[in-house]
């Protein structure tokens, strides 16, 4: 258990937080909840580099931060716009289900991919693009966006970014997987010889 690690759990912790303080300030407008929210979000965002650097300047990379780095952006975000997809008026404006679906489409295929993959392969290669980290650095400015009540087009524009981003990081990601599926050289069992 690294520090870097502790960090990622500490992030996957805040998130119940987040989203119980996001519900309550949309039921009741209170601003102390929207202002809590807005901490436990960015303190979740700014860990999420703080991490990273212990990980990679301390030598600290594991198989359970490989894993539990991408499940605390994945669950944060996800949170996220699944809460700012429902109707919040008037306390909060809401994300186009579009952009929803986008995002959730994205991952459930790259799921898919990876289970495929591993299946057949028997080892997933992940390699990470410029373009998903653009695609989770414009969600969770939408996302941020929403909770500091700044909307107008700048909203809009961080919305369609986000949605462009998004697709096409997951086309470069189906690409990638297609391209170690077809790599990889794959040959039917032979049935066992029968004796009469």
């Amino acid at each position: 258990m690294t520090t870097a690690n502790k960090i990622t759990i500490f992030r996957i912790l805040l998130i119940p937080f987040f989203v119980v303080e996001v519900l309550y300030y949309a039921k009741g407008g209170h601003e102390i909840h929207r202002l809590l929210s807005i901490v436990c979000f960015g303190a979740a965002s700014v860990l999420d580099g703080v991490d990273g650097y212990i990980a990679r300047h301390y030598n600290q990379r594991s198989e359970l931060g490989a894993i539990l780095d991408p499940l605390a952006d994945k669950l944060l975000l996800v949170c996220g716009i699944i809460l700012f997809s429902f109707d919040h008026l008037p306390y909060l404006q809401s994300i186009p289900l579009w952009l929803t679906g986008a995002i959730i489409g994205r991952d459930i295929l790259l799921l898919i991919g990876m289970i495929v993959i591993q299946m057949t392969v028997g080892k997933v290669k992940v390699r990470p693009r410029v373009l998903g980290k653009i695609a989770t650095v414009l969600q969770m400015i939408v996302v941020l966006w929403i909770l500091l009540k700044w909307g107008g087009a700048w909203l809009t524009a961080w919305t369609l970014s986000a949605a462009i981003c998004t697709v096409s990081s997951g086309l470069l990601y189906l690409w990638d997987g297609t391209r170690q599926l077809s790599a990889h050289p794959t040959s039917l069992p032979t049935p066992p010889s029968s004796s009469d």
